[in-house]
């Protein structure tokens, strides 16, 4: 009669291991995959040309830095995938940032000297994103933001510049618009089909020259999910990147009359952001949705925008 206690008292015991494992589990996971919040109070001095630019991609470095998923190897985070491809997607956008600010945005010409503290901000943005020791991912991405700090620092006392110039704006923008289309190609028709290589856009007659940019497709149904927390990712990049442009390009966007669209491309990458309880691949028949046609009705419509933005920005 004892024995068979203690056995009882020992399934018992396991069975309640077993359970506060589960909800451990369920916690650590559930916390993890909570997609960040928009940005709401980024402190700038507004005297500094580009303050709010640099400010913008310092906060998304370090909100990155401080919960970085793709290269994580512990239990049971190592599990996640939505959120780590989200946080790659984002990461895609800064360094895009990074670049036209090095190459444009910090120099008066393209023949001047790169601002140093630019160059290494770019250079440890450049890290492989899953790496996870000799150097982490974390370590650059916070070696990004203090360069960054210093570059602000610059900005401030005059010995670095910002020039928020038209044909710099054209030249981000452009990048966007690039970056989208890729994007956009993958959420049309990674859902329909797999193992072809599509132009970006092959329905569009500008693209069909033999130069134009094309994607393979080739994504399994088990990333269907990644493929959209992906787009979702580089479309909160574009969403807060965006919101700085309004603020530092203001004036050049105000004499193009092209506020406006900014502010309709900012609303529909707003409405990127939503959370469905698990990411459906339904046919038009059936009666569950394709949440990855619906982010690219979202996505392809500030994309066309931005294109208009770039033309805008061209004409006189």
């Amino acid at each position: 009669m004892a024995e068979k206690t203690e056995k009882k008292n020992r399934g018992l015991l396991v069975g309640l291991l077993i359970l506060v494992l589960v909800i451990f589990c369920i916690v650590v996971m559930s916390a993890n995959s909570r997609k960040p919040e928009p940005l709401t109070t980024i402190k700038y001095d507004a005297k500094v040309a580009g303050a709010a630019f640099v400010r913008t991609n310092q906060m998304l470095i370090k909100q990155m830095q401080e919960n970085w998923l793709p290269n994580d190897i512990y239990w049971p985070t190592v599990f996640l995938d939505n959120m780590p491809s989200f946080q790659i997607g984002e990461l895609e956008v800064v360094r895009y940032n990074i670049h036209v600010l090095r190459d444009n945005l910090s120099r008066m010409r393209t023949t001047d000297k790169i601002d140093r503290k630019v160059e290494d901000t770019f250079t440890a943005l450049s890290n492989d994103p899953h790496k996870w020791w000799f150097p982490s991912a974390e370590s650059k991405w916070q070696d990004a933001y203090d360069d960054l700090e210093v570059y602000y620092r610059n900005l401030a006392a005059g010995t670095s510049h910002f020039y928020p110039r038209g044909d710099n704006l054209i030249e981000l923008v452009d990048d966007y618009a690039s970056l989208m289309g890729g994007v956009n190609t993958r959420l049309i028709n990674a859902p329909q089909r797999s193992g072809t290589v599509l132009p970006v856009d092959a329905g569009d007659k500008g693209n069909s020259g033999k130069n134009s940019q094309r994607v393979s497709v080739n994504i399994p149904w088990r990333h269907i999910d990644d493929n959209f927390y992906y787009a979702q990712g580089v479309a909160y990049g574009l969403y807060e990147s965006f919101k700085a442009i309004r603020i530092d390009f203001k004036r050049v966007l105000e004499e193009k009359g092209a506020m406006v669209l900014v502010n309709k491309i900012l609303e529909n990458l707003e409405r990127c952001y939503f959370e469905p309880w698990v990411v459906f691949n339904g046919s038009p028949q059936s009666v569950f949705a394709n949440h990855s046609l619906n982010l690219s009705g979202v996505f392809n419509d500030a994309r066309q925008k931005i294109d208009s933005l770039s033309m805008a920005l061209r004409q006189g």
